[in-house]
């Protein structure tokens, strides 16, 4: 209907030109709140200002039961709570009807990690090609740094200026956040920086490009990544987060600091983080199972 539609599409503009979410996150609400209007036009409601917390409620029932799992719904369920928060700015509506509705709970994966041996065996260079010295700078990028696939893409020259030893890079929500860079993989930078040119078009600003000579795609990373830990015999399907992931298990591990693997790795809530703990402790139990004797002793038996 027009005047659901119209309102939508305000709102999908606003969180483009204002709040500036990124392509990937602005079609996930355009999506999610297609399929919410979709389901409106069905139950015959045909205003915003019409929806009530139980027509929500049974909205997130009926994608339950096309077997939407509790992430997908979470999401849903966040983009409308987002998109009736602008609607109240607006006074379009006077409640925001998702309002304390849940969704079931996730059963939450954790994350795969390599352990330190994996990571120094992948980050050995083996390789004098360009593409390699170039592949080889990303991936010492996205352990040292803790980056995320989107923010190693919009990595500039100019970001590099000087030999920095912390970076400033923009993250979810247009937030920006300050990350180390170490010495490993600022040199590998530096000799893809001495390379670059080989590939490069003159007016390329961005730090790594494809071989076509312009920025690389986040799709190009993907595959590049999955390429180098065959070259390198990793048994691991490498991608960008396991880097991310191994970066803050290891540094978790370490340091026991939470707060601060909360802050590089730019999480809003400190719960996000939290998971890593449960690497750290799963480790701990490996620990203790090969060295207590007690432990090994009720093993063998």
């Amino acid at each position: 209907m027009a005047s659901l539609t119209k309102n939508l599409n305000a709102f999908l503009e606003h969180i483009r030109t204002v709040k500036r979410l990124s392509p990937h996150t602005l079609d996930n609400y355009k999506r999610d709140l297609n399929q919410f209007q979709i389901w409106l036009e069905e139950q015959e409601i045909s205003q915003w200002n019409k929806v009530r917390q139980q027509h929500v409620r049974q909205y997130v029932a009926s994608r339950h039961r096309k077997q939407a799992s509790p992430k997908s719904l979470q999401r849903h369920l966040s983009s409308i709570r987002s998109f009736y928060n602008y609607l109240l700015s607006e006074s379009l509506a006077k409640i925001n009807p998702a309002q304390g509705v849940r969704a079931p709970k996730v059963n939450r994966k954790l994350p795969s990690t390599m352990n330190v041996d994996e990571v120094s065996q992948l980050l050995t260079p083996n390789s004098d090609d360009v593409l390699d010295i170039r592949d080889h700078a990303m991936m010492e990028l996205f352990y040292s740094s803790g980056l995320r696939l989107a923010e190693m893409v919009s990595l500039n020259l100019q970001d590099f200026q000087g030999a920095p030893d912390t970076l400033e890079v923009l993250g979810k929500g247009n937030k920006t956040r300050i990350v180390p860079v170490g010495s490993m993989a600022l040199q590998a930078v530096q000799l893809w920086l001495s390379r670059r040119a080989e590939i490069a078009a003159a007016d390329e600003i961005a730090l790594f490009v494809s071989k076509r000579g312009t920025r690389i795609s986040r799709r190009s990373i993907e595959q590049r990544l999955s390429q180098q830990a065959v070259k390198h015999s990793s048994s691991q399907h490498l991608h960008p987060h396991m880097l991310r992931h191994s970066f803050a298990s290891h540094l978790l591990e370490s340091s026991g600091d939470l707060r601060a693997v909360q802050e590089l790795l730019g999480h809003a809530n400190i719960s996000t983080t939290q998971i890593y703990t449960h690497l750290d402790f799963q480790h701990l139990a490996q620990v203790y199972d090969q060295a207590h004797p007690r432990a090994k002793r009720r093993k063998n038996s």
